[in-house]
């Protein structure tokens, strides 16, 4: 059903030009051929509508894309300017958190991602990302 109102809010100029097209077939046509010129006209809409959806898969799939750079982005903004004050802690199990004000960070020695939370958001990024801010609050043993 969500595809149907997105189709019918992107693309209300082809539903306008079908019902034109139907309204002129069924004034000048007046035979069989009418109706099958109908029929052939609203399955093409129906399927054309049908099929709608995968473009609202791409524009989500891209807003989510957007989304989650921005936010890593902002994290890695963060950690530069808050490396100073970052809290290291060495947990029992060999992983580390680190944490500021503004963030936490969480992941293990050798591990090729790590977990941030910004902004009440957990994610993963690549641990070479934010090998440098590691290695200073590992440092500053804050």
């Amino acid at each position: 059903m969500e595809q149907w109102s997105a189709f019918l809010a992107d693309r209300w100029y082809v539903i306008l030009i079908v019902l034109v097209a139907l309204f002129l077939v069924i004034r000048i046509v007046k035979t069989f051929v009418k109706w099958v010129l109908v029929l052939v006209i609203a399955a093409g809409v129906l399927y054309y509508g049908y099929n709608y959806e995968g473009s609202l898969d791409k524009i989500k799939q891209a807003v989510t894309t957007v989304a989650t750079e921005s936010l890593q982005q902002q994290a890695t903004d963060l950690m530069k300017k808050e490396a100073q004050s970052a809290k290291y802690v060495k947990n029992k199990n060999g992983s580390y958190t680190i944490t500021t004000t503004s963030l936490k960070l969480t992941g293990k020695p050798g591990d090729e991602e790590v977990k941030v939370t910004v902004l009440k958001q957990t994610f993963t990024m690549k641990a070479s990302t934010v090998k440098a801010f590691v290695e200073e609050a590992a440092k500053n043993g804050n």
